[in-house]
């Protein structure tokens, strides 16, 4: 889906940024065409700011959202949700961070989860980008205690792992 998104800009790289951004922060766009999150209105000058691009690019890029039925759907239903990986340092919690092979395999989550699980270490929070909107997918696990080594080993010697990450 991400790939059928980002072919619909391919003759504009600057909106296919924007479109990166509402994508990666889960903004939407409301029928007038702002972008916001949830009842909040983003200015276009802050989007185009944060991306490098001008204003109008942010203009076009929702007009052409709006014209196309498929996008409307999309980036009209599209919502952020709280994360708690930026709040693990504060609050000291632990974010693993799972690089796999091929993110469409099946159980990748229902197998780390478990092995956390299995040890008795909460879980507060699971995050796994779609890989339909993300170039290089990633499985993020919050807990709330350091993992063990034996289970950091564990999970690393899993088939569909790449590389992992602590935070």
């Amino acid at each position: 889906m991400f790939d059928e998104i980002m072919e619909k800009f391919e003759d504009s790289p600057s909106q296919q940024r924007v479109i990166r951004l509402l994508l990666e922060r889960g903004f939407s766009v409301n029928d007038e065409g702002r972008v916001v999150s949830g009842g909040i209105e983003i200015p276009n000058t802050g989007i185009a700011r944060e991306i490098g691009v001008d204003r109008r690019v942010v203009d076009a890029t929702t007009d052409a959202i709006l014209a196309d039925e498929q996008l409307r759907r999309i980036f009209q239903n599209i919502s952020a949700i709280p994360s708690l990986m930026d709040l693990a340092p504060v609050l000291d919690l632990t974010v693993l961070t799972v690089t796999v092979g091929d993110a469409e395999d099946t159980g990748i989550v229902a197998a780390v989860t478990s092995a956390i699980a299995d040890r008795d270490i909460t879980i507060r929070q699971v995050i796994s980008d779609d890989p339909e909107f993300s170039d290089a997918p990633k499985l993020y696990v919050i807990t709330d205690q350091q993992l063990p080594g034996e289970l950091i080993n564990e999970i690393q010697a899993m088939p569909f792992v790449r590389k992992i990450e602590l935070q």
